[in-house]
């Protein structure tokens, strides 16, 4: 009688070593993450009134910063980033970024660098940034 171990070991697979279907699946049909601290959750999101487009704008802004790569990170300022391109991929108005934009410098979450870049606070406010010893290399005095 053949043994069952002998004939699995015998049997060659017809998929190429490394081509798994995982392997297969390009990088578009995978979901993507970042790190948003739980700080944004528990505090800002109940603490300050934010509406739903100022929210995208913000973790837009915040994602371009912190969560990927970005020669500026050190001093928490985005890269020169298009108003148009920011509202096509939020499926935003321009004037809805503006808007946004405006609010959030007010309330201290970001501060317009020049038109297209910001600077973003790591941990939203300047006081939660001081509690959790963030700073920015030289750029906030």
């Amino acid at each position: 009688m053949v043994d069952i171990h002998s004939i699995i070991a015998g049997h060659k697979t017809r998929n190429k070593p490394g081509n798994s279907s995982l392997q297969k699946m390009d990088e578009k049909s995978l979901p993507s993450t970042s790190e948003i601290p739980d700080l944004f959750f528990d505090e800002i999101v109940s603490g300050y009134k934010l509406s739903r487009i100022d929210i995208m704008v913000l973790m837009y802004l915040y994602r371009r910063v912190w969560c990927r790569p970005n020669l500026f990170k050190l001093h928490g300022i985005s890269p020169l980033l298009s108003h148009q391109t920011m509202a096509e991929q939020t499926s935003l108005s321009i004037d809805d970024i503006y808007s946004a934009i405006h609010k959030l410098e007010s309330l201290g979450f970001l501060n317009t660098i020049r038109s297209g870049q910001y600077f973003v606070r790591r941990y939203f406010t300047k006081e939660n940034d001081e509690k959790f010893s963030q700073f920015y290399d030289d750029f906030e005095s």
